[in-house]
């Protein structure tokens, strides 16, 4: 049997607390500090963009657009199941 976690987990270095995936008119993250780029894969494909982890008052936060950061996936076409599984490999226990 084939251990999918295993296969698509990332480095410890890239982990958050808490998940937010942004809707229509949250495209930037402005209130990260020290935010980083996250390219995550998921047995289900790409994820709706890349990853933006930072720090909110001393927690780690991971932002996902679900749109896409320049509003290119329209609804039909959201991943919801990469997103998903993609703040799951980050270590996310809540989503906003």
């Amino acid at each position: 049997m084939v251990d999918l976690c295993a296969s698509f987990r990332i480095k410890p270095q890239a982990t958050a607390e808490v998940g937010v995936l942004g809707g229509t008119g949250n495209y930037d993250p402005y209130y990260l500090e020290g935010a980083k780029e996250i390219k995550v894969y998921t047995p289900y494909g790409a994820p709706s963009d890349l990853i933006i982890v930072g720090d909110v008052k001393g927690r780690k936060v991971a932002f996902l657009p679900r749109h896409g950061r320049h509003h290119t996936v329209p609804p039909y076409k959201i991943n919801y199941r990469a997103n998903i599984w993609a703040m799951k490999a980050l270590g996310v226990k809540r989503i906003i």
